[in-house]
């Protein structure tokens, strides 16, 4: 087999049956993939926090719950402070058969839904599939603004190429501002969409971290995290360097 771009994607399998889980391992690494393995819904949640996997695989028995919980919590990430990509895709397998199952699963969010037991090049086939409908997706990859680059998976942030260290909070700001950075995001929305506030109140929460935020920004001279009086921050000031941002800023 030649390699393609599908032989460097990651892929998750979550399954407590250590036969299907060796199986599945054993078949997909020998097609070029790299394989992360899981026993139960907590570690497969884990690795998705931690190793950005490209694709899951996920038994819908499982011993600490079920596959629907984890395709929940995937899917119920806001992409933003979470470090789960609420568009990673996902596919079922069970043996449970019935259409109203398969049902369930498509209705919950599952990108595709397998039976046991399965055809593996039938398997291998709809992985592909999959990958290739991820491709055109939008991403949740690296964003550029000007001198700065932010990567949302891995939470890297570099500065003219200088790495940035941000608390979890900053970076879930920055990565909100970055996302539009000719938008003025208002206040109460940053608040509801980081902090989970449903209202403002009193709080300077998000006042202090913003004043942090730029202050590491700015340590070379940039002018970063815009305070706009009585709305909220946008990400650049002069409409001219927000245009230009706007065009530099890349998907990769």
């Amino acid at each position: 087999m030649g390699m393609t771009e599908d032989d460097l994607s990651t892929i998750l399998i979550v399954e407590d049956d250590d036969a299907t889980r060796t199986f599945l391992a054993d078949n997909l690494t020998a097609d070029g993939y790299d394989l992360l393995v899981a026993d139960c819904a907590s570690t497969g949640l884990s690795l998705i926090e931690r190793k950005f996997p490209d694709l899951a695989l996920v038994d819908v028995g499982l011993p600490d719950g079920s596959g629907f919980d984890l395709l929940r919590r995937v899917r119920s990430a806001d992409g933003v402070a979470s470090r789960m990509n609420p568009d990673m895709p996902l596919m079922l397998i069970s043996g449970r058969a019935t259409e109203l199952d398969r049902v369930r699963g498509f209705d919950r969010g599952a990108d595709d839904y397998v039976c046991k037991p399965f055809s593996y090049p039938e398997l291998r086939g709809r992985i592909a599939a999959l990958l290739r409908r991820a491709d055109h997706r939008p991403s949740h990859g690296r964003l550029r603004a000007g001198a700065l680059e932010v990567d949302p998976p891995s939470r890297e942030v570099r500065l003219h190429g200088e790495r940035v260290a941000l608390s979890q909070k900053e970076f879930a700001l920055l990565r909100a501002l970055v996302a539009d950075p000719t938008r003025v995001f208002t206040k109460d929305e940053l608040l509801r969409t980081i902090w989970g506030y449903r209202s403002r109140g009193s709080t300077r929460t998000l006042d202090s971290h913003a004043c942090r935020l730029r202050s590491k920004l700015g340590a070379h001279g940039d002018r970063y995290v815009v305070n706009v009086w009585g709305v909220g921050y946008r990400l650049l000031d002069a409409p001219s360097a927000a245009a230009a941002a706007l065009d530099e800023r890349l998907v990769a």
